[in-house]
């Protein structure tokens, strides 16, 4: 038995089959496919007692239609009423729960990974992700199949929402207070966020300029993972329209990054602990963040609580724990002002309105600490990160003799004395095994990392 796991955490990553830390996802035809959709729409409207409504959108991805048709008619099936909003980002999917009192919703998407994946995230009727209990409890109803097929006259019925999508532009533009004429460069990906982005930040009150924003499911631009190697147009371009921010979307614009006016590429530690700063008081994010977090919430007098990977995680602990604040260093950030669903269009308003009022983002990121930050991954099949975590927590503490302490929240994570630490964790949603680690020396970072590589290629 794992020692560095809970049993109930045990359960969900070798008894769960679906779903990962960010619902389900996989290859379209070998793991997703529309017999999948289909039973998970019967599992949700069991699980829901067979009545309700339920939201239902989905990202530019070329599977997208034929899923949506697929899971809606799995609803249908079972008796629950389908309230259809279309081609949306995930954050509208989570706000339109919550604004039309529905009793769950569902987003289609794979967010960051490339066109041949797809996936499907269930939300609760407060705009939050599904639980790992909850997911756990779909999942056995669709093993079970223990779902129903309802009589002909108590069929669900289908709807179709097209005001929502302006209710949601109408509230992002009023929460925020932007000076006119801002120059952003906001790149979509060709994703969910295409159309309405750009546009809330036009009526926001900036002058726009897009990128990727033709809604394409082959991602023909650039990959929708919004990292240094794909946004190289985008630091470009910034510098060379003379931008005072860009802005970059994932495929299902729930996340966001930024790039400075001088065309860098903002680290994401630093950019969630210079907003964390602006809500300061309890601030939640994941076992993945860095010290800057603390070091930047103490000097505002807030402190940082650390759960497990996951926009969920995050949810629950502000939900628990009453935060202003909570996100993830992948660019994933919650604000519980407007909805429990990660909202990158919202975030990069945030950072706007930021740069609007305080000035030069290169010069707000200098008040935040910076220090070495390297995040790593090793490819190995599903079974195999199990089977290695199994003795991590063992075989880091046979290599290093200076820990100060273990956390095995999510993962294993150590921190040393030098405040140095390295978390090695199995992804959730792809055949990883994720190495990230921080340290105040670049040296000591290199050995650190170069000992978890040794380790996790040996025992492969």
């Amino acid at each position: 038995m794992p020692t560095n796991l809970e049993l109930n955490e045990v359960f969900f990553m070798v008894g769960k089959k679906l779903f990962g830390t960010s619902g389900i996802r996989g290859l379209v035809k070998d793991e997703v496919t529309a017999e999948l959709a289909l039973k998970v729409g019967k599992s949700l409207a069991y699980y829901l007692g067979n009545s309700g409504e339920v939201v239902l959108g989905y990202d530019t991805r070329t599977s997208n239609q034929m899923l949506d048709q697929a899971i809606c008619a799995g609803l249908l099936e079972g008796g629950v009423n389908v309230i259809k909003i279309g081609m949306v980002p995930t954050p509208l999917v989570g706000y339109a729960c919550e604004k039309l009192g529905a009793d769950a919703g569902i987003m289609l998407t794979a967010s960051h990974n490339p066109s041949r994946y797809n996936g499907i995230k269930l939300w609760n009727k407060n705009g939050m992700a599904y639980t790992s209990i909850q997911e756990a409890e779909i999942e056995r109803i669709y093993n079970n199949e223990e779902y129903i097929s309802v009589p002909w006259n108590e069929i669900g019925k289908l709807k179709h929402n097209d005001e929502i999508k302006g209710q949601y532009i109408d509230d992002l533009v009023d929460l925020v207070d932007i000076k006119e004429g801002l120059k952003v460069v906001i790149d979509c990906a060709s994703g969910a966020g295409s159309e309405i982005s750009p546009l809330v930040f036009r009526k926001a009150g900036c002058e726009v300029t897009t990128l990727n924003s033709q809604p394409d499911g082959f991602f023909p631009g650039r990959n929708p993972e919004p990292n240094a190697d794909n946004l190289q147009d985008l630091m470009k371009t910034v510098v060379a329209v003379g931008a005072d921010l860009g802005i970059a979307h994932d495929g299902d614009a729930d996340r966001m990054i930024t790039i400075d006016e001088k065309g860098n590429i903002s680290p994401f530690d630093s950019l969630l602990a210079l907003i964390s700063k602006q809500f300061g008081g309890v601030v939640v994010t994941t076992v993945d963040a860095g010290i800057c977090m603390d070091e930047a919430l103490g000097s505002v007098g807030g402190s940082v609580l650390r759960t497990k990977v996951g926009d969920v995680n995050v949810a629950e602990v502000i939900i628990d724990e009453n935060a202003t604040f909570g996100g993830e260093p992948s660019g994933t950030w919650l604000h519980p002002d407007f909805c429990m669903c990660p909202d990158g269009i919202l975030s990069g308003l945030r950072m706007a309105e930021l740069v609007s009022k305080k000035g030069k983002l290169s010069d707000l990121l200098k008040e935040i600490p910076s220090y070495p930050n390297i995040r790593e991954k090793v490819t190995c099949s599903k079974e195999s990160k199990i089977a290695i975590m199994e003795n991590m927590e063992e075989l880091l503490s046979n290599t290093f003799d200076d820990i100060r302490e273990i956390n095995n929240i999510d993962g294993v994570r150590l921190t040393f004395d030098d405040d140095s630490w390295v978390l090695v964790r199995p992804s959730g949603t792809e055949d990883y095994v994720r190495i990230t680690l921080e340290s105040k020396d670049v040296n000591r970072a290199n050995f650190i990392r170069d000992e978890c590589l040794r380790i996790i290629n040996e025992n492969l």
